[in-house]
């Protein structure tokens, strides 16, 4: 018999007609699979796997998006030269504790990574059902997960980003106000009394609305920066099958293409970035303030501020994601499909 997603499906220990798939979107001329479908996989197994993935990705690269972030929203080039002179100035300042600022709140996108995913591979499949070619499937599905992966972490990444500011105004002196909230943050103090402090004044100071400030901006930079991750990371992926010798690991060559990926929308989304955590830092009124203020202050060069380390932690984080995300789809296939996945 067949499934949904054009593969013979024979008894347990059968093998199956490899010939099949060689016409299937996702599969190959060698009769392995390349694109592991939604109803393929053990979701008992998938999401735990997922989550724990998602998690140790983010342990090891969060000093990159607090780099990044504190970048974003100086003025000009006045608190840091660059990437490195930032880590190394938090570095001496805080140690290690000041390159974490906020990443407890903003662990909580493991669960919205949940949604994300779960949206991503569901479209994917509702549209695989329409008869939609891969890349088709990859930017629709990517643009859909964006938002509402979006609508449930808004909240906690504004809180995150305004206990990444802090400890800038160390660096920055008289220069710029990095504290608009005039939150307290004397040494020891804990991370979590900062959030919960920073929390209440939003709430006091705008209500919930504060916890949404940068929706739209947010919406704007990161609905087209996934759509056209997944689109480029498909696009990449299938040129890279085709120059590739037969040798050459699948799982290298999505993690390549990964990498790819986000080297490519990062370039083409950075001022977004740049507009959406100024709107969440600075308390600005609107995207038009805040893309105004920035052309006022950066002019060109707003296409390239702080893009070093948004390529830095683009393409680790994408390497990253996709080293954990495509090794726990070939661990969670059924095992009927076992023997056509190939690492």
């Amino acid at each position: 018999m067949s499934d949904s997603t054009g593969v013979t499906v024979r008894p347990k220990g059968e093998v199956a007609d490899t010939s099949r798939l060689h016409g299937r979107d996702g599969g190959q001329a060698d009769g392995y699979i390349r694109t592991i479908e939604w109803d393929m996989m053990n979701k008992t197994k998938f999401f735990p796997l997922s989550m724990l993935s998602s998690f140790s990705v983010r342990c090891c690269l969060f000093p990159l998006t607090v780099i990044k972030t504190q970048l974003q929203v100086q003025h000009k080039s006045d608190v840091y030269k660059g990437m490195i002179d930032c880590a190394m100035k938090i570095y001496r300042t805080e140690g290690m504790p000041g390159l974490y600022r906020g990443f407890w709140i903003s662990s909580v996108q493991i669960v919205s990574g949940v949604f994300y995913i779960s949206t991503y591979e569901g479209v994917r499949h509702i549209l695989n059902d329409l008869g939609a070619g891969h890349r088709v499937k990859a930017l629709i599905g990517g643009g859909c997960a964006s938002l509402v992966g979006q609508t449930i972490i808004v909240p906690f990444d504004v809180i995150s980003q305004h206990a990444m500011v802090l400890g800038m105004s160390v660096h920055a002196g008289s220069k710029a106000d990095m504290n608009p909230l005039g939150i307290k943050s004397w040494p020891g103090r804990s991370r979590l009394h900062i959030s919960m402090d920073i929390g209440r004044e939003i709430m006091r100071r705008d209500g919930l609305r504060g916890f949404y400030r940068g929706y739209t901006a947010s919406l704007m930079a990161y609905v087209p920066n996934s759509a056209m991750w997944w689109a480029f990371y498909h696009l990449y992926q299938d040129e890279l099958y085709r120059i590739c010798p037969y040798w050459v690991s699948h799982l290298f060559i999505q993690c390549v293409a990964g990498s790819l990926g986000g080297f490519t929308t990062t370039i083409l989304t950075n001022p977004l970035d740049i507009v959406r955590a100024r709107l969440q830092v600075h308390r600005l009124d609107s995207m038009g303030v805040a893309f105004r203020e920035l052309w006022n202050e950066e002019k060109l060069n707003c296409f390239f501020k702080g893009l070093s380390a948004r390529l830095v932690q683009s393409a680790a984080f994408s390497f990253s994601i996709i080293l954990g995300y495509e090794t726990i789809k070939r661990i969670a296939v059924d095992e009927q499909y076992k023997h056509l996945i190939r690492w």
